[in-house]
C-alpha cells in the first residue's frame, strides 16, 4: 500500500495544476483556491523567481535571466521543439522497455509492435510538417492577391498599412513580431513549432493535435490491455476467490487488483496517467481550434472580437447614460404637470436600458463545407488565387 500514496499524490497534484492553469479564471472557480493557484502560475512565481534572482545574485543575474527569456519568449528559438522530440523519445523508450516484452500477450498481439512505431513516425511527421511549413508569408509579390481573397470587413479589419513590412496588410493577417514577418489569416505563434500557425499550415496543425490526441489514447489502451492480460495470465482474480475466499464482486476484488497491479506495474500505472491527461489537454486544445475552424476564425480574431464587443458595450452604455442624464434634466425644466400613475411609472422603460443587441457578424464565415475546405485548400494554394487583382 506504501506505493499508492505516492501515486494518488501526484494524480491529485498534476490535475489540480492542470485545471487551475488552464480553468482558474472561469467565474466559477471565482475567488476560490484554484483561481489563486492559476493567479501564481501565471504571475506570481514569476515575480518571485524574479525577486529571488535579485537577492541570489544582483541586478547582473537579473540582466542575465531577462536576456534568456527574450530569446526563449520573443526570439524564434528551436528549445520546445528540442523538448518535444525529447518528451516523445523518452516517453517511447519508457514504454518500449517496460512494456514491450509482454508483446504479444493475452489480449495484445505483435502488431502493435508496428502499429506503434508507425504511429510515432506519422506523429514526427505531422511535426515537421507544421514546424518547416510556410504558414502563408505576406510578400510584395502576393499581397494584391491576399487583399483580394481577403476583403476587409470594416469591424475588426480595415485597409492599412504594416508598420514593419510597409505593405499593405490584408484582412485576417497580422505581423508576427517573434517571426518578423506578415502572416496570412494568422491564428497564432506556436512556441512548440517555432513557427506561425497560419493559412497554409493551419491543416497541418490540426493534423498533429488529432493525431498526437489519438496516440495518447491509444497508448493508454494498449497498456490497459497489458495490465488486463497480465491479471489473466497470473490468475489473480482466481487466487483471490480461491485461496483468499474474496467474495466475487468488483467492489471486493478491485482494491486487491489495483494493489498487486500498483506493486508490480507501477511503471505502466504512471505511463497509463500520463498519457491519459496528454490525451484530455490535447482534445480540449482540438476540440477549441476544431470549433474555429468551423466558424472559420482565428485565434487572433477571437481576441479582436472580444475587444470590439467590449468597447461597443461600452459605447451603448455611455450612450445610454447620456440619454437618461438628458431625460432628467427636461424632466427638471418641464412645467408642473399632473402627477404620473404609479403602475405607469413602474412599468416605464428606463433609460439606462438598452435593447442594441450586439452582434457578431463574421464575414468570412461560409458555411460549414466552405470553411473546412479552406483550411483542407488554401486559398493561396487554389488556381484561382493566381488569377485574381487587386481591386
Amino acid at each position: 500500500m506504501a506505493v499508492q500514496w505516492p501515486l494518488v499524490v501526484h494524480g491529485v497534484v498534476t490535475l489540480l495544476v492542470v485545471v487551475s492553469f488552464l480553468c482558474g479564471r472561469w467565474p466559477i472557480f471565482r475567488g476560490t483556491f484554484v483561481e489563486k493557484i492559476h493567479y501564481f502560475i501565471t504571475y506570481g512565481a514569476y515575480d518571485y523567481f524574479l525577486r529571488f534572482v535579485v537577492a541570489a545574485f544582483g541586478s547582473r543575474g537579473r540582466n542575465c535571466f531577462l536576456t534568456v527569456e527574450n530569446y526563449c519568449c520573443e526570439r524564434p528559438n528551436p528549445i520546445l521543439q528540442i523538448f518535444y522530440l525529447v518528451i516523445l523519445g523518452v516517453t517511447y523508450f519508457i514504454i518500449g522497455k517496460s512494456s514491450f516484452r509482454y508483446i504479444p500477450g493475452f489480449y495484445v498481439s505483435e502488431f502493435h509492435w508496428y502499429t506503434g512505431m508507425l504511429a510515432v513516425g506519422v506523429g514526427v511527421l505531422l511535426f515537421l510538417l507544421t514546424s518547416f511549413s510556410d504558414p502563408g508569408t505576406v510578400t510584395t509579390e502576393n499581397v494584391s492577391k491576399y487583399v483580394s481573397a481577403y476583403p476587409y470587413d470594416d469591424i475588426i479589419y480595415m485597409e492599412k498599412e504594416c508598420s514593419t513590412c510597409k505593405i499593405l496588410k490584408p484582412a485576417r493577417s497580422k505581423h508576427c513580431g517573434i517571426c518578423n514577418r506578415c502572416v496570412a489569416r494568422f491564428d497564432h505563434h506556436c512556441g512548440w513549432m517555432n513557427n506561425c500557425i497560419g493559412e497554409k499550415n493551419t491543416r497541418y496543425f490540426m493534423a498533429f493535435l488529432l493525431w498526437h490526441f489519438l496516440i495518447c489514447l491509444y497508448g493508454a489502451l494498449v497498456l490497459g490491455l497489458i495490465l488486463a492480460g497480465q491479471l489473466k495470465e497470473h490468475k489473480i482474480i482466481y487466487i483471490l476467490t480461491a485461496y483468499y475466499g474474496i467474495e466475487h464482486s468488483f467492489s471486493s476484488l478491485s482494491p486487491h487488483v489495483v494493489q498487486w497491479l500498483l506493486g508490480s506495474y507501477n511503471t505502466q500505472i504512471l505511463l497509463i496517467m500520463f498519457l491519459a491527461i496528454i490525451s484530455l489537454l490535447l482534445a480540449g486544445f482540438f476540440g477549441y481550434h476544431a470549433h474555429l475552424c468551423l466558424t472559420n476564425t482565428t485565434t487572433n480574431e477571437t481576441f479582436k472580437w472580444q475587444d470590439y464587443i467590449s468597447w461597443k458595450r461600452k459605447l451603448n452604455e455611455a450612450k445610454a447614460s447620456a440619454a437618461a442624464l438628458k431625460a432628467g434634466i427636461q424632466t427638471l425644466n418641464e412645467e408642473a404637470k399632473a402627477p404620473e400613475s404609479k403602475w405607469r411609472a413602474f412599468f416605464r422603460r428606463s433609460p439606462l436600458q438598452n435593447d442594441d443587441v450586439i452582434v457578431k457578424n463574421n464575414l468570412y464565415d461560409q458555411g460549414l463545407i466552405s470553411n473546412i475546405c479552406e483550411i483542407i485548400f488554401p486559398l493561396s494554394q487554389r488556381k484561382s488565387f493566381f488569377h485574381r487583382k487587386s481591386t
